[in-house]
This record gives C-alpha cells, sequence and structure tokens, in this order.
C-alpha cells in the first residue's frame, strides 16, 4: 500500500475528522469564553479589588530607561522593554481556564445524563430461542 494511500485511509477515518471538528470548535469555544472573561467577568472582579483593569496589575522588575516618559500600563512599559512581573495577566488566563474547564465539565454532565435519560429496550428474545429453553428447562426437570 503507498504512502498517500494509507495517509488518506488514515485521514478520513472517523476518528481523525472528530478531532479535527473538535479542535475548531474549541478553537472557537475558547475565543468566545475569553471574551466572556476579559468583557465581562474581569472588570466585576477589577471592580471588587478595587481596579479597572485586573489584567494591568504587574510589578516592575527593574526601571523604564531613563528617557522614557509615557504612561506606566503594562501595553507601554512592555513595549518600552521594561521586564515586567504580570500577575495580574496571570490570573486573567488562570481564572479563563477555570471557567472553560467548569463549562466543559457542565456539558460533559448534561451529555452524560441525556445518555442516561435515553430507555433502552430490552432485546426482544427470538421464539425459537425461546422453545429451545423451554425444553432445556423441561429436559433438566424431568432428570431431578
Amino acid at each position: 500500500m503507498g504512502f498517500l494511500t494509507e495517509f488518506r485511509e488514515f485521514a478520513v477515518k472517523g476518528n481523525v475528522m472528530d478531532l479535527a471538528v473538535g479542535v475548531i470548535i474549541g478553537g472557537a469555544f475558547g475565543k468566545i469564553v475569553d471574551s466572556v472573561v476579559k468583557d465581562l467577568i474581569m472588570p466585576l472582579v477589577g471592580k471588587v479589588v478595587g481596579g479597572l483593569d485586573f489584567s494591568n496589575y504587574f510589578i516592575m522588575l527593574s526601571a523604564p530607561p531613563a528617557n522614557y516618559t509615557g504612561p506606566l500600563t503594562y501595553e507601554a512599559l512592555t513595549k518600552a522593554g521594561v521586564p515586567l512581573f504580570a500577575y495580574g495577566s496571570f490570573l486573567t488566563v488562570l481564572l479563563n481556564f477555570f471557567i472553560l474547564a467548569f463549562i466543559i465539565f457542565l456539558m460533559i454532565k448534561q451529555v452524560n445524563r441525556l445518555k442516561r435519560a435515553t430507555p433502552t429496550k430490552p432485546a426482544v428474545e427470538p421464539d425459537d430461542v425461546k422453545l429451545l429453553r423451554e425444553i432445556r428447562d423441561a429436559l433438566i426437570r424431568d432428570k431431578a
């Protein structure tokens, strides 16, 4: 079997296609969760903590250049090359992860609940199998 034929069989198998769809949907879903965290949740957390933008919490690890006259914001200092310990950005990403994990947990829980809710019909036993079992049981009773 040629390499291309073997690769084509691998690529069109159901699992590979399911994985590709999952990665694409996961990427889009990640953007939605990122927006929820960045645009909805973190401003509320920042307000409670006392700041307006939680992702701008950082510690400067060295002083800005001597000729620096810009604002002391994360973006401006990063562009100026100042090393920063950006714990606010890290906490934002961490919160993003926990929200995403919680949403995935809820989705999997719902799917599992739906799987359990679907009653499975018991397999109908064919008549010939029933008859053979009756004959077997009758022979066992006659021996006893």
